[in-house]
């Protein structure tokens, strides 16, 4: 049986969420990694990577809340929307603490957001970030997201800072530059930290450096470690391998669901009392 299992990575400022993972495939020895949920290589944090059968939960990360502690510069606005991007503007102005944690309430909930040129979404098949490196600049569909929560934390030598919780696809770096827009003085995004993403905290988080020098990973089955388990006969087993929805007695709702010999084999939901695969996490002959 091959290496499988997850970790959460406390992602260094400098590097691309793909170079963790490359890191992660050296320290391991196998190139069956993925990450769940990109970070910019100015943002640092909750970056969930998951190694063998585990990548199968990848994408189901990809659709979790996140949270972040973001920081901005006032007075500058930049191709990128960060600090990190060329010039665009500079108006010399500031906000006070004041005015940046009245405005702040104005964007909570639900609302619509267009991706910034320098981002990974696809238009006509290209990345925006690549037609933006050659100087172009596109129609972007808006998408809608949820701002749950947002607070300001105070101004920490020039840099204001606030907290946010947010449904997926939340470009914190436009989300900065339409603040700066609503106070009048522009802004751009000075560090991001991702402090949650679903159920994963920043607690709980690996420095990478210390991950690579003494690799140990989670078991899948923490992934889905609020669902109830659920074990299953042999032959049940057995359907389940081969793609069946086998019957069963079990209430409704997800399960985690282990074979005889306690092997994690699913993520299963129980329908109709059907037992249907929502994931399979076992080996495949």
């Amino acid at each position: 049986m091959g290496v499988s299992g997850f970790v959460i990575i406390d992602k260094p400022c400098g590097i691309t969420s793909q170079g963790v993972v490359s890191r992660v495939r050296r320290a391991l020895g196998m190139r069956r990694v993925g990450h769940g949920g990109t970070l910019d290589p100015i943002a640092t944090g909750v970056l969930p990577v998951f190694a063998g059968r585990a990548t199968r939960a990848s994408s189901m990360l990809l659709s979790a809340d996140k949270a972040y502690i973001a920081g901005f510069c006032c007075g500058i606005e930049t191709d990128t929307c960060d600090t990190t991007g060329n010039i665009l503007r500079t108006t010399g102005l500031d906000a006070s603490p004041n005015e940046v944690a009245a405005l702040l309430p104005q964007f909570l909930g639900e609302r619509e957001q267009t991706p910034p040129m320098y981002s990974a979404v696809k238009v006509g098949g290209r990345k925006l970030y690549e037609l933006a490196r050659e100087g172009r600049e596109v129609e972007r569909a808006s998408r809608v997201i949820t701002i749950s929560a947002i607070e300001y934390l105070g101004q920490f030598n020039g840099e204001h800072r606030f907290s946010v919780d947010c449904s997926k696809g939340t470009y914190i770096r436009e989300l900065v530059r339409e603040i700066g827009e609503a106070l009048g003085c522009g802004a751009a995004m000075s560090s991001l930290r991702r402090t949650r993403t679903g159920s994963f905290l920043l607690d709980e988080a690996v420095p990478l450096d210390e991950f690579c020098a003494a690799p140990s990973l989670r078991p899948v089955d923490e992934l889905f470690g609020d669902r109830p388990s659920l074990t299953v006969s042999p032959e049940l087993e057995a359907r389940i391998r081969n793609g069946a929805a086998p019957r069963t007695d079990a209430q409704s709702g997800e399960y985690r669901v282990y074979s005889d010999g306690g092997e994690f084999l699913a993520l299963c939901r129980v329908t109709a009392g059907e037992l249907q695969t929502v994931r399979s996490f076992f080996e495949v002959d």
